[in-house]
């Protein structure tokens, strides 16, 4: 049969580990610092997309198939995410015209 994964497993782990950390951090930052809706789903997007990387990296270092199919439920979980945030703002923009994440305050009782 021979080798399977050698172009990924010609990288070193480590700089899977590093870029997954960098783009983790970066979409965490987004979050806590950006105000607009759409660009915290992108954030979050970008962090559940980095954790993918990871896990896809760590399944071809092992030879094993686990890590993928758990990339596989994320990304349904991220689809099912984005459904339902694009539908929240697109409510919130309807009735405030503004995409901007402090007027759920306005939400309050």
């Amino acid at each position: 049969m021979g080798e399977t994964n050698t172009f990924i497993q010609s990288v070193p782990l480590e700089y899977f580990i590093i870029l997954s950390t960098f783009l983790f951090c970066l979409g965490v930052l987004g979050v806590l610092v950006r105000r607009n809706a759409i660009v915290i789903l992108g954030c979050v997007e970008l962090m559940l997309n980095s954790v993918n990387l990871l896990l896809a990296a760590f399944s071809s270092y092992k030879g094993d198939g686990n890590g993928q199919i758990l990339v596989f439920f994320i990304m349904v979980v991220a689809a099912a995410e984005v459904a339902v945030g694009l539908a929240i703002i697109a409510m919130m923009y309807r009735n405030s015209k503004s995409v901007d994440i402090s007027i759920f305050n306005k939400l309050r009782g």
